[in-house]
């Protein structure tokens, strides 16, 4: 029983992993949306559109790991 325990607390935080490159990635996306901002504030618009849809691209993989290590954890 308490292999398995420890198998699952491994597991979980080995899906985790994957969090952090959401949130890497998230910051890359903001990051370019102000470059280019910054370059051309005319296309601010277009440009929060795609950021908002990048972003939830994104959220859509890290809500994913969340659920995946949720999973692990609290399966029978």
């Amino acid at each position: 029983m308490v292999i398995l325990q420890a198998a699952k607390s491994i597991g979980a935080g080995l899906a985790t992993i994957g969090l952090i490159g959401s949130g890497i990635g998230i910051g890359h996306v903001f990051a370019a949306y102000l470059s280019g901002m910054a370059r051309s504030p005319l296309m601010k618009g277009d440009m929060f559109q795609a950021a908002i849809l990048g972003f939830a691209l994104i959220e859509a993989i890290a809500l994913f790991c969340l659920m995946v290590t949720f999973l692990i954890l609290f399966s029978a």
